[in-house]
């Protein structure tokens, strides 16, 4: 793919937003991200689209479908010694009858709750996901 260096890895978040606040969810324990809230999405699976990619982890991780709209920010992050670019987009649920896969809980939060740990009940948000927060922080004040 055009732009993406060799061995780079390729992640996408969802950014719902219902006035003024971000749709978060807290990751089950475990793993890196065990019980940090983040912006839901994952890896890009390899010819897969961003868009593709976050339908699917919705479906996976949610059992919803979304809508994907436009590209509203990007940052990069490393994670076990390999670095990802990491592309965030709006969505839209066409439901959220949420069947809770890979989270213990979800929220509307606020950009002061994010970027402050003013969400209780995790261990604060994902790093990946705060490299994103100047750019959404800008978008939400817009919307």
């Amino acid at each position: 793919m055009a732009g993406v260096s060799q061995g780079r890895g390729r992640s996408v978040a969802g950014i719902a937003i219902d006035g003024g606040r971000f749709f978060v969810a807290l990751r089950k324990a475990g793993g890196s991200l065990g019980e940090k809230w983040e912006f839901p999405g994952g890896k890009v699976d390899g010819d897969e689209s961003d868009e593709e990619a976050l339908k699917r982890e919705f479906l996976e991780e949610f059992g919803v479908k979304v809508r994907v709209g436009p590209r509203l920010a990007g940052t990069e992050f490393s994670n076990k010694g390999k670095s990802y670019s990491l592309n965030a987009y709006r969505i839209s649920f066409e439901t959220m009858d949420f069947k809770m896969v890979m989270h213990t809980d979800w929220r509307w939060a606020t950009p002061d709750e994010i970027e402050n740990d003013g969400i209780a009940g995790g261990r604060g948000f994902a790093d990946s996901d705060l490299g994103l927060f100047p750019a959404l922080r800008e978008h939400i004040i817009t919307v």
